[in-house]
């Protein structure tokens, strides 16, 4: 076989020549849109003819019913198909008619955004957020963000009317990566409607009242009116009254025309601030008429957590805070004491004229229950009281007496008696029992009563060691004993005292509770010695009586009957040192 490899003769040169132009007119390859000429029609399929392919790529008939295609689609008619494979396993030519037909719609979609152009389109459905929108050159899918459809909030009956209508869209956004678009009949409604809304500013300045502006719409941040049908102006709800109102519905009602005045003006965004109430006086300018510490009747407007608003006059509002409410109730509320509209005496407390505040209070307008207790129960008054409420360390009291039913008595439970079973004696009393009390102290300002209930008799502690002294031996008997030391009471009393295990002896070996049996009669001396009101305390020792005792032992040089109860192991060794000296 003979191979041919000499290229630079005249007929391989024109062999070549014309195998380059049969290329380049084709150019097909996979990813282009092609257009074909329709060869033959099936009940399933449509088969193209494209020049230099080596087989007809072969279309579903379906595919071209979803395009709306079919009554173009005759024999001899063009077509223009998307090549997705030039082979698929069975070797034939794969195509898409749907395809070809998006992209070239999206082409020109970009060519209309670029241009910045109006496309002509239609919402076919709602959506999350907005609206379908089709086009009708390309059958192009779009969104239409909700805020994007007119210039004024719709009502449902409008946007129904807007369903499938052919209009006007500017396209907003494009996505070219996933072939996303978003348009806008807000921006096209503006723009026709641009200079009819900068005349119509033009005409009007700051401190202008417009007349018989129409309510189109209430929200719960103000209401929005139509001057002219051309221009949207939106009173806030703090603009809509001097009075403080809930909401603009107490004011506005769509339908009915209102007049406001221009506070503010802004040509650029094609804006108008307007005020309903600058058309009226303001109220405040006739506060000089009001003084702090005046007492005045106001009405209740509108309840709150925090307390109350008040109107000393229609459009002068006040504060009533909680705080103010009353003298004895420290979690006073206003929704469980008034209700709206009532009238309620107060007392103006401050008026600020910078911040135009108006401060009332309700509880100086009141007999403060404090004062009268303190008039009528001084401290030192002893009188029965009744439980009102119980914690875990006190008692709260008060007394049976209408002009101060409301003043509540701190009892602590360490005031309740002088024995040593407080807890036994406080669990005792319940809500509602009766105890006798003594008032200790009185806090008008801070709204306090401190009372006790042990004060009321007299001090057994006091009682028994008012003539006794430091030093001095008393007679105790055990009650109980432990590793810590004695508990003891002395004769004649129910007192209860520790005797520490320090202070049982003189030596270790006899500092031993063991010692000693529940019920024995011993001699002690008084260590250390508090009466009220220097303090309440007392320390007893059988150690200090027996260094007392060990002391007159030596004085003496030991009578028969000192120390014959006492153990003096060292008394004769002490003797002898102090016979040498």
């Amino acid at each position: 076989m003979e191979i041919y490899n000499n290229r630079s003769d005249a007929v391989s040169q024109e062999f070549i020549k014309l195998l380059n132009t049969s290329f380049s007119k084709t150019n097909i390859e996979e990813g282009k849109i092609i257009e074909g000429k329709i060869s033959k029609i099936t009940d399933k399929y449509i088969y193209l003819e494209v020049p230099n392919m080596k087989s007809e790529p072969i279309l579903d008939r379906n595919e071209i019913k979803s395009l709306g295609l079919e009554d173009k689609c005759q024999v001899g008619a063009k077509l223009k198909v998307l090549i997705e494979r030039l082979e698929d396993k069975a070797g034939n030519v794969v195509v898409s008619a749907t395809k070809a037909h998006k992209i070239e719609g999206w082409q020109k979609l970009i060519e209309h955004y670029e241009k910045e152009e109006l496309i002509t389109g239609r919402i076919t459905a709602r959506c999350k957020g907005g609206a379908i929108v089709e086009h009708i050159d390309t059958g192009s899918l779009m969104f239409l963000p909700g805020s994007q459809i007119s210039d004024k909030p719709l009502k449902e009956t409008d946007f129904t009317k807007l369903m499938n209508e052919p209009q006007k869209f500017k396209l907003i956004k494009l996505d070219r990566q996933r072939g996303n678009a978003c348009v806008s009949r807000r921006e096209v409604i503006s723009s026709s409607n641009k200079d009819s809304k900068a005349k119509l500013i033009s005409k009007y300045n700051v401190g202008d009242i417009i007349k018989d502006a129409e309510c189109k719409s209430i929200t719960s941040f103000g209401a929005f009116l139509t001057v002219d049908g051309a221009l949207d102006i939106l009173c806030h709800i703090h603009e809509a009254s001097y009075s403080r109102i809930s909401h603009p519905e107490e004011i506005f009602e769509v339908g009915k025309t209102y007049d406001v005045a221009v506070i503010s003006k802004d040509e650029i965004k094609q804006q108008l601030g307007v005020s309903r109430k600058k058309i009226f006086p303001d109220p405040f300018d006739d506060i000089d008429n009001y003084a702090v510490n005046t007492k005045h009747e106001v009405t209740i407007d509108k309840i709150t957590e925090f307390g109350a608003f008040c109107s000393l006059k229609p459009g002068l509002t006040t504060l009533l805070h909680n705080s103010q409410l009353s003298w004895t109730k420290k979690n006073a509320s206003a929704k469980k004491m008034f209700k709206v509209g009532m009238k309620i005496p107060c007392i103006i407390t401050d008026i600020n004229k910078d911040d135009r505040r108006i401060a009332i209070s309700y509880r100086l307008t009141q007999p403060n229950e404090y004062e009268v207790f303190t008039r009528k129960y001084p401290v030192g008054t002893i009188a029965e009281a009744t439980v009102v409420s119980k914690n875990e360390y006190a008692l709260f009291v008060k007394f049976e007496d209408k002009e101060v039913e409301d003043v509540q008595i701190f009892l602590h439970m360490n005031n309740i008696t002088y024995d040593n079973n407080v807890d036994e004696e406080f669990a005792k009393y319940t809500k509602g029992s009766k105890i006798t009390v003594k008032v200790l102290e009185i806090i008008p300002n801070e709204n306090k009563v401190r009372a006790g209930a042990r004060e009321c008799g007299p001090d057994p502690f006091v009682e028994y060691f008012k003539d006794k002294a430091v030093s001095q031996t008393i007679t105790v008997k055990v009650k109980s004993s432990d590793t810590k030391g004695l508990l003891v009471v002395p004769e004649g009393t129910n007192l209860e005292f520790p005797i520490k295990k320090s202070n049982i002896a003189i030596s270790a070996q006899d500092a031993r509770s063991s010692r000693f049996v529940n019920g024995d009669r011993i001699d002690c001396a008084i260590a250390e010695l508090s009466l009220p009101p220097a303090g309440r305390k007392v320390t007893l020792s059988i150690k200090l009586l027996e260094e007392q005792d060990k002391a007159l032992a030596l004085e003496r040089y030991g009578r028969e009957n000192s120390g014959a109860q006492l153990p003096f192991k060292t008394l004769k060794e002490d003797l002898e040192k102090k016979n040498k000296k």
